[in-house]
């Protein structure tokens, strides 16, 4: 079968000759319908961040089981079906409560497929465990491919704060992009707060406006917090969901945020803040949130049924993977790109 695959540091490959595989046990083979590309995938191959090991890239997975193993229960050939993205041990404490993505053995395995083990760029991919299924009913898969992590983490990140988004308050959103731009359609649906978004191109600006977001402001611009601060006035925003995470959008968010706000950094930009006592108001959270859990994939899928979201993507076929990551690069993929075998 066709597999985009990674072979270290700035090494991608398209082949055509890896086997398909053969379920046993709790393990489902996909038929893949649509593979979401993320910056995180450029963070595995530019940075080299996984080491050691080649593997299928393809973290944001979507498809129809084509066989299951025989200790499977509960989905059979054809279910349309998301795959839930990091994968943890799926017996601590933290995968009990669904939260894999903060599994107590993260740091001694791989995070997931396409993060270290095979993922979906392929024909097909065999899930570890029936668990990591989430059925998505009607939805396209090529559609809905990108859920699992464009629009699982931004809503997980925003549930954190929910309860300080009252219609009273502001929430700023930085970075118009594969998470970003889904983050502002969960905020209008989810909370009455004014939403003002961030990003550094006047077509994402509008996109963003389009989305919900009562104002748009440059963040390039050398008083992009004093016009924000304008908006809000004294109290500055309540919560600044960052989808950036460089140096200069994590500045930006300190000088906005309000007395016992959420600052929360999504991006993984690289950026660095110094603590110290006159950095941040008193009462402000600053966190790096990771993904979001099961149940939380659940809740976005019925946002995503119930036409309250949706993903700008961008259709192309695997042997235009190289093409798509060098597009990423260069800031030119509006929404997201999804890869259809």
């Amino acid at each position: 079968m066709k597999a985009v695959r990674y072979y270290g540091h700035k090494d991608v490959r398209i082949i055509n000759d890896l086997e398909k595989p053969k379920p046993s046990g709790d393990e489902v083979l996909l038929k893949i319908g649509g593979a979401g590309v993320c910056h995180s995938d450029l963070h595995i191959i530019d940075e080299g961040t996984v080491v050691g090991t080649t593997f299928t890239l393809g973290h944001e997975n979507a498809g129809w089981v084509e066989e299951v193993g025989q200790d499977v229960k509960g989905f059979k050939k054809g279910d349309a079906v998301l795959v839930y993205g990091p994968w943890g041990c799926g017996h601590c404490k933290p995968c009990q409560h669904s939260n894999e993505n903060y599994c107590d053995h993260q740091s001694e395995q791989a995070y997931g497929g396409g993060l270290g083990l095979n993922g979906g760029m392929a024909d097909y991919m065999l899930v570890p465990s029936s668990r990591l299924l989430v059925p998505i009913h009607d939805l396209d898969p090529v559609i809905a491919a990108p859920l699992t992590d464009a629009a699982l983490t931004p809503y997980s990140a925003i549930k954190r704060s929910l309860h300080k988004l009252m219609p009273d308050e502001y929430v700023v959103v930085i970075g118009v992009g594969g998470l970003g731009h889904v983050a502002l359609q969960i905020l209008s649906e989810m909370c009455g707060s004014t939403i003002i978004a961030c990003d550094i191109t006047p077509e994402r600006l509008e996109f963003a406006k389009s989305l919900g977001a009562a104002h748009a402001i440059n963040s390039t611009d050398k008083n992009a917090a004093e016009q924000i601060k304008k908006i809000t006035g004294i109290k500055k925003a309540k919560v600044v969901l960052d989808f950036v995470g460089a140096t200069s959008t994590i500045d930006l968010g300190t000088k906005i945020i309000g007395l016992d706000g959420d600052l929360t950094i999504v991006g993984l930009g690289g950026g660095k803040f110094e603590y110290n006592m006159n950095g941040l108001p008193f009462g402000v959270s600053m966190t790096n949130p990771y993904w979001g859990s099961r149940t939380e994939l659940m809740e976005v899928i019925g946002l995503a049924i119930q036409k309250k979201i949706h993903i700008e993507i961008e259709k192309y076929n695997l042997d235009q993977a190289l093409e798509v990551y060098d597009k990423l690069r260069q800031g030119k993929i509006k929404g997201r790109a999804v890869l259809i075998p």
